[in-house]
């Protein structure tokens, strides 16, 4: 159902149960999926491409070119997926050609005035609390809680599960299943409650949090840490996870905090 006071381009694909609500625009090469609802004064540019059941507040705008001066024109798309919740006044800009695009997993919920910017990835069941940006070529896993002003540096990574505490800097990588906090961001446990919400059992848990322990609190480097958990821990997929996301960090993971 569009309202006679939006414009929709001839050339976007809208489902036929879409509700578009007043004074909003939607460009060309625009793809919608069925059950969606775009609220007022919603900006919807070209190479946006949005999943079934999305709910896209006013003053949103999805996919406008990105903020990098290397961008040429190059045709790139912004991916979101089902089920979907973009707030107020909400901007994610599409790929360059490094990705060619950027992507919102299933089940995100992106709170007013947060920022995502070019070639980002985010995984499935995210949650970003307000005003938290997102720079350049950022990796998000599933089930990221970010929580209000988080200001992640371009090209860092962050594991699923882990949550990122109010007003952090981000400017390295964030492991699978830790809380960060403290400036400079830094280990400060595992996300055990939202582990327990998510279903983890007690043991598993314990698991991560030993794991960790040798990572973090033992004084061994990375390289020793990832030895020492290798020979030491049993072989399960977290463990796996944990040590693969280390070696494989760019910018390094952030430090444990030793602090008080």
């Amino acid at each position: 159902m569009n309202q006679p006071l939006a414009y929709v381009h001839p050339q976007a694909k809208i489902a036929r149960n879409v509700v578009i609500e007043p004074f909003t625009t939607i460009h060309p090469n625009v793809e919608i999926g069925s059950g969606t609802w775009i609220g007022s004064n919603v900006t919807i540019m070209e190479g946006a491409r949005i999943g079934n059941n999305c709910r896209i507040f006013p003053g949103a705008v999805i996919s406008a070119v990105p903020q990098d001066l290397k961008y040429n024109d190059e045709e790139t798309l912004t991916i979101i997926g089902n089920n979907v919740t973009i707030r107020e006044y909400v901007t994610i800009n599409k790929g360059t050609n490094d990705r060619m695009k950027t992507v919102v997993g299933d089940n995100c919920l992106i709170m007013a005035y947060c920022h995502v910017a070019h070639d980002c990835v985010v995984g499935d069941n995210c949650i970003f609390s307000n005003n938290t940006t997102l720079a350049g070529h950022i990796n998000v896993g599933n089930h990221v809680v970010l929580a209000g002003m988080v200001a992640v540096h371009q090209f860092c990574s962050i594991g699923d599960y882990a949550f990122v505490t109010g007003g952090s800097l981000v400017r390295k990588d964030v492991p699978p299943y830790v809380k960060a906090g403290r400036e400079p961001l830094s280990y400060v446990g595992i996300n055990s409650i939202g582990l327990r919400r998510r279903g983890f059992e007690a043991e598993k848990i314990r698991e991560i949090q030993d794991i960790y322990r040798i990572l973090y609190q033992k004084n061994y480097n990375n390289t020793q840490a990832l030895e020492k958990i290798e020979a030491e821990m049993e072989a399960t997929p977290e463990r796996d996870e944990i040590l693969q996301f280390v070696r494989d960090s760019q910018r390094g993971v952030m430090k444990g905090y030793f602090g008080g």
